[in-house]
């Protein structure tokens, strides 16, 4: 690889989902700004989004049930002021979007607002079942037409360029980082005053996931590598209803079906839910997880189901038309008969640990999105919550960039790979990026125990051990950047799982049923 000449900005982003590009936008106006982003720009998993966007927007409904709601859901640990600043900021992102030309689904001329589970009331702002991918495309298309916007697809983070690395005095700065240049195979130098992260979650570090290909937790562990702390890192949430089929991974089953109506049912189609929790259907998702994990393992079952067709073909067809034409390609006829479904992975609610603002502890370094842990999710996230937060902290971490000007970086050293050679045994690269993501799927999934934690830790350290071989000997490539990253974050979970010893919202251990009187969320330093 040769040493290309570095690019400089005022603003480097990592990560083109919705906190990446509404933060570009907002920054474009007075900054010159760069979106790197590792594959296409529509890649991310915000496009995934089926459900909505929840905001106080209906007569009747107010801020201080959302935060109500959103407190319970976090089982004790959403922070009452994050929780608050996004749920009173989240109208006027909604707003904001609409003004760009997101066709929110109307009706009678006012936006129409669905239900989902742990909501007390409609809030949620959608584009039918397909919310995610009709805001990223809206994003894309005006990020595509701005001047001051420069996109480089498939180009992934290595890693961070920090002053303390270089040697240089003073509080530790960002510097910028280096990237890959898949296109070119070379690693590319980008100097800025301020990098925002906005790579997504860590879905990938888990066999079953709803998440995209590029979840592998890149953001999460470059800024740990740099020297950012991480919280709250053991609450996964898993989501219930990911379709099971052979054919198909990764394509989730909206909580709104349950939200209309949906019922899950067993194969003999007794309903189990109502057993489960009072709020049956419409329970938080770390209750319905746990209640379907608990059922396919009473009964030796590799899925339950999930039955909307009571409700009138046409209400089905109307609501929900992408999962009724997917599944309807299956062989699956929602409006007739139950869809197969199975917990999966869904999402990191720890992450890099940022203020308001998504300033984190290293200076000109903001995380924002799923990326990051604001407070707002506490032990497990409500019902889309995590695309208003996407918004409302590129919003906040926009204006903190624009009132926090920065000098230049100074000459930094470009990347060396003089000593290093052609991978020989790629092999090694997929063989332990299955391993695992299947020791994590059985030791550190929905239930947990001492014993399971310990097994995983173990295999963990062995793992590192042999990726930094790897990492050292061979030149860079996707793959092995991807599973140095998830051995990482394999890592934090697990450290954050052995550091709580009660069961809280999504972390159940075995060994530790009850919720201690008194918690608090699990931050982990790193060593200087």
């Amino acid at each position: 690889m040769s040493n290309p000449v570095p690019r400089d900005f005022d603003v480097l982003i990592v990560g083109s989902g919705l906190a990446g590009l509404s933060a570009a936008m907002h920054l474009a106006p007075t900054h010159r700004v760069a979106v790197l982003t590792k594959r296409a720009m529509s890649d991310g998993s915000s496009g995934w989004a089926q459900g909505g966007i929840a905001a106080v927007m209906a007569e009747g409904d107010t801020f201080d049930s959302h935060v109500d709601d959103t407190l319970v859901a976090g089982a004790g640990l959403s922070d009452p002021e994050a929780t608050r600043f996004v749920v009173e900021h989240a109208p006027e992102s909604v707003e904001w979007l609409r003004k760009l030309g997101v066709p929110f689904s109307l009706e009678n001329g006012e936006l129409h607002l669905t239900r989902e589970g742990g909501h007390s009331a409609r809030r949620i702002v959608h584009v039918t079942d397909a919310t995610g991918a009709a805001v990223q495309q809206t994003l894309i298309e005006h990020v595509r037409r701005t001047p001051n916007i420069t996109v480089f697809e498939h180009h992934m983070l290595v890693d961070l360029i920090t002053s303390h690395k270089l040697g240089i005095d003073g509080p530790n700065r960002c510097l910028g980082l280096y990237a890959l240049d898949e296109k070119q195979d070379e690693v590319v130098t980008y100097r800025a005053p301020h990098t925002l992260l906005a790579t997504g979650g860590a879905g990938k570090v888990y066999l079953y996931t709803t998440n995209p290909d590029t979840a592998t937790g890149d953001g999460i562990a470059a800024a740990w590598r740099a020297g950012c702390r991480v919280t709250n890192m053991e609450f996964i949430q898993f989501h219930p209803t990911c379709l099971y089929h052979p054919n198909v991974k990764n394509f989730l089953i909206t909580e709104a079906v349950r939200g209309e109506g949906g019922r899950l049912l067993l194969p003999d189609g007794t309903r189990f839910m109502p057993s489960h929790d009072k709020r049956a259907e419409l329970a938080p998702r770390d209750v319905v997880a746990r209640a379907i994990d608990f059922e396919m393992k009473k009964h030796g079952l590799d899925c339950v189901y999930l039955d909307i067709s009571h409700q009138p073909p046409e209400f089905v067809r109307e609501h929900f038309p992408n999962i009724y034409a997917r599944c309807l390609d299956l062989g699956i006829d929602i409006t007739k008969q139950p869809i197969p479904v199975v917990p999966a992975a869904h999402y990191t609610c720890g992450g890099v640990h940022t203020d308001l603002n998504g300033a984190t502890d290293l200076q000109g370094l903001h995380a924002i999105g799923e990326t990051a842990y604001t407070g707002l999710h506490g032990a497990n996230r409500l019902a889309s919550n995590s695309l208003v937060e996407c918004m409302v902290f590129a919003n906040s971490a926009s204006s903190d960039v624009r009132a926090t000007p920065l000098p230049p970086p100074p000459a930094v050293p470009a990347w060396d790979d003089s000593r290093v050679t052609d991978a020989d045994e790629s092999v090694v690269i997929s063989h332990n990026w299955d391993e695992l993501r299947r020791f994590m799927w059985d030791y550190v999934g929905i239930v947990r125990t001492n014993k399971r934690l310990e097994r995983a830790s173990h295999r963990i350290k062995l793992l590192q051990q042999e990726i930094q071989e790897f990492y050292s000997a061979f030149h860079v490539s996707r793959d092995l950047l991807e599973l140095r990253n998830l051995v990482t974050v394999a890592e934090l979970i697990v450290r954050s799982a052995q550091a709580r010893h009660e069961s809280r919202g999504l972390h159940f251990s075995r060994d530790y049923p009850q919720s201690v009187p008194h918690t608090r969320p699990t931050t982990l330093v790193p060593a200087r």
